[in-house]
């Protein structure tokens, strides 16, 4: 039923060349690579150089230099998105301190690092020092009542449009693909589809540079997907300066697997939570050899940052937490209820987003990408300056929220009753009354929630750098911190339930709010993206908490069941559809019981499949029939009356060929024959010299009878990556199916537009 070889596309491609001639076994623009063929041709490279090695000592040393390449490309890629992701994290830090103030004795001091060089700043009043000055303070020299609010107000709300009107104008000019989060389209690019220039010099310049804009603007988006970006475009640079890498399209996706896997280690501080990120979520090809390289690349990526020290304390990241007070079984309801909830978000967020980018899409506001940033920017900023939790960055406000109540914590969060009798070690808060300060921040907290819910369903997937991990781990870590306060005042209040009775005795700490804000994040993110083993990892990387894996597995299964109760698709799987990009998800399931003839083409009432023959078409025929058509290639037939199969030949190969041949071989003329056998057709004396293109066809394409099911012939694309697969019976040729018509075939089957799928 199925039949495939080892692709014929290696050596001299031209009988009258050399060399093979520039350009061939290229794609083009939007199109997908032939994996199989990519495969083949690296073996053969690689049998090549192993069978040089031992011709001199000096093709010894290049195998060597060879083999040694991919690590080498694994340490660069490391160290420039290590570099990348430090500088991102100083500038962002710097410039979001910019919209409140100024340092007055070094300017590019964050509002941190200028205190920390004060001699004047006491343990107590650790955020104010005379070096550094409110905007209030330094223009008309008031630092507090109504004229100092409304005037950093306004500076504010000015600093934030400056940011977000640079960014949205650099994408708009210089990189329209720095937009967005990224990884969609490395799904679909690590699937193998192309799209030049995506991952190119511009974009990784333009992207790194807007990335600390939009971040520093305030607006509701993280840089940690577009930091995955960034890492991919120095993965893609780094192997275009190898041949092994910048000449196989394959090979080259290997390279970006393990590049993606460095920039979560980056994004997130979690090495190993970046590989089985790769693996789970971007990953389409990933054998077990990228699995330690993405290792590599993921541990000098983490070092280089650690080195770099952006946050000052010694971590990769911000929000960095460690507890110390144990959880207890019954505090598994209130976890699984924020999965709950992380699954609801994910779901209302998904459906929310992609109907409102849909109408972007579709009526004139995507006419005007500047104006729809400076209107959400100026919506973000009004609304957010008020409430000091919506105010500050949102990595500031995870890692207070994440944050356990110590002795010396000056936060609202902290604002309890303390007992005056109270004698323990400082580590060791018992649990105590709300304050005053904790019943204030937990309404402010529900409404910075509620504004977070509604402003992170316009904010992404506008046309500026846009990452959804932080503003979904805020959500969470909101509805977390409060669930947990409620929890804890429920144990303080009610220690003689039969709930608390055994855990939670007067006088002990029993229940860690900040626990419960890290669980409702990995909730709120999982429902989002539909990870689960990748997230559980980065959160206790994040964290530092292994004891608390049980609880984050309990948050994310739950998160990932309710949510796929209302629909299996991920965000950036709904993008990748709401673009039309070709991606056949692995996770997809095809159950329906079609056969390969009710998808192949040419269907009854069309015309006939556009086919080459062995040894009677002429030049020009070719030529007429490559332009009147617009197909990526031609199967090549014994005859048009017998039909029978040969081989297939790509478009791209034909014209590169003709080309070719009429430039350096004499006698090439419009009605000169082409054959594709080993032998000459006999033809008349007085005919023009024939043109053999035996090596440009693929002797062993990929068939399938007519009868065989779709199940199988979807498994085959998926697995091992085809374009096209040809469809026969007992040898003659019935038909073609591409991977666009399998898509084309999986929509219509799920009640879904085929015209949606807009790529081949």
């Amino acid at each position: 039923m199925v039949s495939a070889g080892a692709m014929s596309g290696s050596g001299n491609l031209m009988d009258f060349l050399d060399e093979p001639f520039p350009d061939v076994g290229t794609y083009e623009d939007f199109h997908t690579i032939d994996w199989l063929r990519e495969k083949s041709r690296d073996t053969d490279r690689h049998r090549k150089i192993t069978s040089k090695s031992k011709e001199s000592i000096w093709e010894f040393i290049k195998s060597l230099l060879d083999a040694w390449s991919g690590w080498v490309v694994m340490l660069l890629i490391g160290l420039l998105a290590g570099t990348l992701a430090g500088v991102i994290d100083l500038a962002v830090d710097w410039m979001t301190d910019l919209k409140e103030g100024v340092c007055l004795s070094a300017f590019w001091y964050s509002h941190e690092q200028c205190c920390w060089t004060s001699n004047e700043t006491t343990f107590e009043d650790r955020d104010k020092c005379p070096l550094w000055q409110k905007w209030s303070e330094l223009l008309v020299n008031q630092s507090e009542g109504a004229s100092a609010y409304i005037l950093n107000y306004l500076m504010y709300i000015l600093w934030a449009l400056l940011f977000a009107f640079l960014a949205v104008s650099l994408v708009r000019v210089f990189a329209p693909y720095a937009c967005g989060s990224g990884i969609p389209e490395i799904k679909t690019i690590l699937s193998g589809f192309i799209i030049r220039g995506y991952l190119g010099k511009w974009t990784l310049l333009i992207k790194t540079v807007t990335l600390v804009l939009v971040v520093s603007s305030g607006l509701s988006l993280g840089k940690e997907g577009p930091l995955v970006h960034v890492a991919c475009c120095c993965g893609n640079f780094f192997s275009s300066l190898f041949s092994k890498y910048s000449k196989n399209e394959g090979k080259r996706r290997e390279v970006l697997s393990a590049a993606a896997a460095a920039g979560v280690s980056v994004a997130f501080g979690a090495p190993i939570g970046g590989v089985l990120f790769s693996l789970e979520e971007v990953s389409y090809y990933f054998p077990l050899k990228t699995l330690w390289r993405s290792f590599f690349a993921a541990l000098v990526a983490a070092f280089t940052l650690r080195s770099i020290n952006p946050f000052g304390n010694s971590r990769l990241v911000l929000f960095y937490v460690e507890y110390h007070t144990p959880w207890y079984m019954a505090e598994l309801f209130p976890f699984i209820l924020l999965g709950v909830f992380g699954g609801l978000w994910g779901t209302l967020f998904i459906r929310s987003n992609i109907a409102w980018c849909r109408r972007r899409k579709t009526t004139k506001l995507g006419k005007y990408p500047v104006l729809e940033v400076i209107v959400v920017t100026a919506v973000t900023a009004i609304i957010a300056y008020p409430n000091p939790y919506t105010r500050r960055s949102t990595s500031e406000l995870i890692s207070e929220l994440f944050n356990d109540c110590g002795a010396l914590e000056s936060s609202q969060l902290c604002d309890y009753i303390n007992d005056p009798n109270m004698t323990r070690p400082v580590d060791d808060i018992p649990d105590r009354p709300a304050g005053v300060g904790v019943y204030t921040a937990m309404w402010q907290l529900a409404l910075a929630l509620i504004f977070k819910i509604v402003i992170t369903i316009f904010t992404f997937g506008m046309k500026i750098p846009s990452g959804l991990f932080i503003p979904s781990m805020a959500v969470g870590a909101m509805a977390g911190r409060m669930v947990g306060i409620g929890v804890e005042q429920l144990a303080y209040h009610h220690h003689d339930w039969i709930v608390f009775r055994n855990w939670c005795r007067p006088g002990a700490d029993c229940v860690t709010p900040g626990l419960y804000a890290m669980v409702g994040a990995a909730a709120c993110l999982g429902g989002v993206t539909r990870m689960t083993v990748s997230l559980v990892v980065i959160m206790f990387e994040l964290t530092g908490g292994l004891e608390y894996i049980v609880p984050l597995m309990a948050a994310a299964v739950t998160s990932k069941w309710v949510a796929d109760a209302f629909g299996k698709e991920g965000i950036y799987e709904a993008h990748i559809h709401l673009n039309g990009y070709p991606f056949l998800d692995v996770k997809d399931e095809f159950t329906h019981r079609t056969l390969a003839t009710d998808v192949m083409r040419p269907r009854r009432g069309e015309p006939p499949l556009s086919v080459l023959t062995q040894d009677s078409m002429t030049v020009e025929d070719v030529e007429t029939l490559i332009k009147e058509t617009d197909y990526n290639g031609f199967p090549v037939v014994v005859s048009r009356d017998s039909e029978r199969l040969i081989g297939f030949a790509q478009r791209r190969e034909l014209i590169l060929a003709i080309k070719n041949a009429r430039q350096r071989q004499e006698g090439i003329v419009s009605n000169s024959i082409m054959y594709f056998t080993e032998e000459p057709p006999e033809l008349p004396a007085n005919s023009p010299h024939p043109l053999k293109l035996r090596r440009v066809l693929n002797l062993s394409p990929f068939t399938v009878t007519d009868h065989t099911p779709m199940e199988t012939v979807v498994d085959i694309f998926r697995k091992l990556g085809l374009r096209q697969c040809l469809v026969t019976r007992s040898g003659r040729l019935l038909g073609i199916i591409t991977k666009k018509d399998v898509l084309r075939h999986m929509a219509q089957m799920a009640n879904q537009d085929p015209e949606s799928i807009m790529f081949n």
